[in-house]
């Protein structure tokens, strides 16, 4: 779909607009504090207010992008100003822009220190997030993917935890040394195809060989991103460590990263490369699964138990996406979008109770219901969507990963089934910790009931973790043209391997 005017362009830019006016905001301490959130609020809402535009101007029958918005850039060959979506990305983007207030919301009253700059920086964030799912531009693309690290990096590293210095430059080290290899492999299949643009990327054939290195090179970065074991350590510190509501977006959308990168890169422009390597993303996923899961079983952090839980939920996506076939790619793709709202939702929970206790130590708690009985009914939904419960949307993601891995092989379909055992053991464990049982300690006793604030955040969630596990039909037909797409190169590229 052609826009007559750049609407894509407008969402991406909007949170920076807001960034201007925070700037702009003089006073004393009360004031500043008072007009930075709000500002930071109604320009965030007003920009998923704008994407709900896209959303439902939206030609779920077009495989194709859409709303593209193309401009002079760089006074380069090839290289352009390019934004577009389709049913790959743009659910992607609405995601970003429905959590990014309802961070600003967690954090109303736990952040107290440089409100301002806070909220500077998580505009700036959303900008980046928005661009890295919507640029069409291999190079606007790593601009805005790499651009990224720098305002997380400085919400865990001012806002964090005791150790948030460590956690900001593990987490940023990490995800930056594997972009480096990333970005040799665009300047090299820029300098081959004469352009970098991504829709004539993709039907571009680089060699076999080519591929092979080209795979590796992005493998490096999105498996960072994702994380896939054995580089997803920086994870759960970063999350410990983490502001809430920068957990919420760590894990709701900076993981996702990854995944979107595979679909995006790995699959339509390397599949004779994916096909290859398939089976080693297979046996790194299920060691993900099963590893971490085992690993979550002994955490007593409770925000570190969800971390590692995020790992194995990110492993089911990397199966389903290199199964390859029509219900893996749909799956890891429900799983994600599922993944973002579920641990967001967990990841605030633990917040809440974070703020009125000031530990995350599973055995602090006991008995929170007593005292929090609507805390203990959104959290009890959230652990059942964490684990696959039919009728929330985790169930519909991973049934379909499931599916794509029998088609592919039963020994995989088996082993990545573990890790729902796994899952369902971890989380009630940690629910019946928590929430179960008899309140005997003073403070747990004294636990606040949810505000309404709270219940404002935890609302919408709740909310599209039900509808799309009932109605999962209007997100998969979204879907299903690009899916087609994708397959469409990998088999192209499976019959070339067979004449070969």
């Amino acid at each position: 779909m052609e826009t007559t005017w750049p609407i894509l362009t407008i969402l991406t830019f909007l949170p920076m607009i807001g960034v201007v006016f925070l700037l702009l905001i003089r006073g004393d301490d009360d004031v500043v504090i008072r007009n930075s959130r709000n500002v930071a609020l109604w320009v965030s809402g007003f920009t998923f207010v704008m994407s709900l535009f896209v959303l439902f101007n939206f030609d779920p029958a077009v495989a194709g992008y859409q709303f593209e918005d193309r401009g002079i850039w760089l006074a380069l060959d090839g290289i352009g100003y390019h934004m577009g979506v389709d049913g790959i990305s743009m659910p992607f983007v609405v995601l970003t822009t429905l959590l990014t207030p309802l961070a600003i919301l967690a954090s109303w009253k736990s952040v107290t220190l440089r409100v301002r700059e806070y909220m500077i920086a998580f505009m700036l964030l959303e900008t980046l997030m928005i661009g890295t799912f919507c640029a069409l531009d291999m190079v606007l693309f790593y601009l805005f993917f790499e651009a990224v690290l720098i305002p997380m990096f400085l919400i865990i590293g001012i806002w964090g935890g005791m150790r948030r210095v460590y956690a900001s430059f593990k987490f940023f080290l990490y995800t930056l040394a594997g972009s480096v290899l990333m970005l040799v492999a665009m300047l090299y299949m820029a300098t081959t195809a004469q352009t970098t643009d991504i829709p004539l990327l993709q039907e571009f054939a680089f060699s076999p060989a080519a591929q092979t290195w080209l795979f590796l090179a992005f493998f490096a970065s999105f498996a960072v991103k994702v994380p896939m074991w054995p580089v997803h350590t920086w994870l759960p510190d970063a999350h410990v460590e983490a502001p809430t509501a920068g957990s919420m977006i760590l894990a709701g959308i900076l993981l996702k990263m990854g995944g979107y990168g595979f679909l995006r890169f790995s699959l339509p422009m390397f599949p004779e490369a994916s096909v290859y390597f398939a089976p080693m993303i297979f046996s790194l996923s299920v060691v993900a699964v099963i590893y971490t899961s085992l690993v979550a079983l002994a955490q007593t952090d409770m925000k570190k138990m969800i971390a590692y839980s995020s790992v194995a939920h990110m492993g089911f996506v990397t199966i389903g996406i290199f199964t390859m076939t029509e219900q893996g790619i749909a799956g890891a793709m429900f799983q994600m979008i599922s993944h973002g709202l579920v641990s967001a939702a967990l990841f605030f929970a633990v917040g809440v109770v974070y703020d009125r206790l000031h530990t995350r130590e599973i055995d602090a708690y006991g008995g929170v219901a007593d005292s929090m009985p609507r805390y203990a009914a959104f959290f009890m939904l959230m652990m059942l969507a964490s684990v696959g419960l039919p009728g929330t949307s985790g169930f519909v993601g991973e049934f379909l990963v499931l599916v794509g891995a029998w088609q592919s092989s039963t020994l995989l379909a088996f082993l990545t089934a573990t890790g729902l055992i796994l899952g369902a053991t971890y989380m009630l464990w940690l629910y019946r910790r928590v929430v179960f049982g008899r309140a005997e300690k003073e403070e747990v006793i004294a636990m606040t009931p949810l505000e309404g604030r709270e219940m404002l955040i935890f609302a919408p969630l709740t909310v599209l973790v039900l509808w799309y596990g009932i109605f999962p039909g209007g997100l998969l037909d979204t879907m299903q043209p690009a899916i087609a797409t994708i397959l469409g190169h990998v088999a192209d590229a499976a019959d070339a391997m067979g004449t070969q």
